[in-house]
């Protein structure tokens, strides 16, 4: 991964990072911007939760179940963001430690991954699982800074494949084959 990207590993590893130096109101909104959007996607997902028709006969762990730890843990991320907003909006840098820095966002590589997952969402249904997440690996992989579309592309039709039998096979649940319109 190349070191000019701001989001590659190489580019984060052993530095301290300073992500924003906004003060004040605006710097407290912008720094809350991410908790508050963790807290209103857990509930929503817990708005699904109570609103879900499971049937009498759902044995545990049940289809509420996952989706319940996954808005718990939502929520935990959220309110730890928020602290740490919180207190890092007050203070100043330390000084005492040369290697913190401020690095931007890659707009680009931001750009790839969203792109990516809005992608899979729409096409999900049309493509299928296998192809869909086959391009939605590849899309994020290029987003970190992978350069051969085609290695992400293989790895991303592999993982997705296992994917898909381990679901339909392993668990007995289907995933949307799509254009390829066939199942196990």
């Amino acid at each position: 991964m190349p070191a000019n990207n701001p989001t590659s590993v190489s580019a984060t590893v052993g530095n301290r990072l300073r992500l924003s130096r906004g003060g004040g109101l605006v710097g407290l909104a912008k720094s809350l911007a991410m908790p508050l959007v963790l807290a209103a996607f857990a509930t929503y997902l817990i708005v699904g939760i109570v609103t879900m028709r499971v049937p009498p006969n759902a044995a545990f762990p049940g289809p509420q179940f996952f989706p319940g730890i996954i808005a718990a843990g939502l929520y935990v991320f959220a309110i730890v963001l928020g602290i740490g907003a919180v207190r890092a909006i007050g203070g100043t840098p330390d000084a005492a430690e040369p290697d913190e820095r401020a690095v931007g966002v890659d707009w680009r590589s931001f750009a790839w991954v969203v792109g990516s997952f809005l992608a899979f969402a729409f096409l999900l249904g049309i493509l299928g699982w296998i192809i869909a997440a086959a391009l939605l690996f590849t899309g994020i992989a290029r987003g970190f800074g992978q350069r051969n579309v085609l290695f992400a592309l293989f790895v991303g039709v592999t993982i997705s494949s296992l994917t898909y039998i381990a679901f339909d096979m392993g668990l007995g649940l289907s995933l949307p084959s799509g254009i390829l319109g066939w199942a196990f």
